[in-house]
């Protein structure tokens, strides 16, 4: 039987072997293109880390990220695919929004009115994971059909109180509702046009939660348990279905406090397209990660820098910034690819033992 040692070893061994073919495929594609691999990558890496500016919007896409990566890293290990994150980003920002209109022309303290709405957020995301949570567990919807359903009812809405009751004065416009007054934004950090500090300490806090939680608690063990085998673990007297709701909800406010990020320090208004695609773009940072939340946030911040260093593709070498997608696509694919090879050539081993 392979050691623990050996164990290890093959993992790192079959990470960078998917790390380095996942870079082989992306390099054929570009080369396809009729474009030099170097000089894309080269793009990429300025485009992230070229100036302050540059890398302060890598953090501000960070944020958001690591939130949904952190909420769904608690699904995961419960044994759900909680694809819905995508409207609970969506439902959180328009909560958000909501409680914003409702109180920006009250007396009340700016400061108060941010709290308030920043826990609005949390609470539409939090009530959106949980519908998803019941159509699975009392309705036998899988979760991934139902919280695809409820992303295109959360879009839907989303848009419609743009143009509809939420409309800027005169006219309806893809940009947006109308901008908050700049006392209602959160602060910004001095040299930056978009980052927030108070926003970097929450996806701090909100990991190191969420690592506390699954590697030193009670409550992440039974998690783990009923990820691993539902029906031994309810023999045993865990309550499945509260665990696996418990872990939609606290996903769900994960997922709403990054919608509200978005409303407060990135956009300053609901915007059609204000979940940027973080959600599912989280789901591959969890996956990449085996599900552990000590490799979330360095994982999540070089997908964040792929997203905003890939922008300097169309103005450098005429390349469509979707490059990023592909790599991070390749890059996922390969890595579970590689899992598989280690689980087949680990259990090959053992039967040769």
């Amino acid at each position: 039987m392979p050691s623990l040692r050996e164990k290890k070893a093959s993992g790192v061994l079959f990470q960078i072997a998917a790390v380095l073919f996942a870079l082989l495929i992306t390099s054929i594609v570009l080369l396809l293109a009729n474009v030099e691999p170097f000089s894309a990558y080269k793009a990429i890496i300025l485009g992230a880390v070229g100036s302050w500016d540059l890398m302060s919007n890598v953090l501000v896409s960070w944020v958001p990220l690591l939130l949904a990566t952190s909420g769904l890293l608690l699904t995961f290990t419960v044994g759900l695919w909680n694809i819905g994150i995508e409207g609970q980003i969506t439902l959180g920002a328009i909560f958000t929004t909501w409680a914003m209109r409702l109180l920006q022309n009250s007396e009340w303290n700016p400061s108060l009115i941010l709290v308030i709405a920043i826990f609005a957020g949390m609470l539409g995301g939090m009530l959106w994971a949980m519908l998803a949570g019941a159509l699975k567990t009392f309705g036998g919807v899988n979760e991934i059909f139902g919280g695809l359903g409820l992303n295109f009812v959360a879009t839907a809405l989303n848009i419609w109180l743009i143009f509809g009751p939420w409309k800027r004065p005169g006219v309806a416009s893809m940009s947006g509702t109308l901008p908050f007054d700049r006392s209602l934004w959160m602060p910004i950090a001095t040299g930056s046009s978009r980052l927030t500090p108070t926003t970097i300490v929450m996806a701090i806090v909100g990991i190191l939660i969420v690592y506390v939680l699954l590697e030193n608690t009670y409550f992440g063990l039974k998690l783990k348990a009923v990820g691993k085998n539902p029906r031994s673990a309810y023999l045993l007297g865990v309550p499945t279905w509260q665990h696996m709701m418990t872990s939609f909800a606290i996903c769900g406010v994960f997922a709403g406090l990054a919608g509200a990020v978005q409303v407060t320090a990135v956009y300053h208004r609901l915007i059609p397209s204000i979940s940027s695609g973080y959600g599912y773009l989280g789901l591959m940072v969890a996956m990449l990660v085996g599900y552990k939340a000590s490799l979330a946030a360095p994982v999540a911040l070089f997908f964040a820098a792929l997203n905003v260093g890939s922008i300097q593709l169309p103005i450098i070498l005429r390349l469509d910034s979707s490059l990023a997608g592909v790599l991070q696509g390749t890059l996922v694919l390969c890595v579970l690819l590689g899992q598989g090879f280690r689980a087949k050539f680990l259990k090959k081993k053992r039967t040769m033992q």
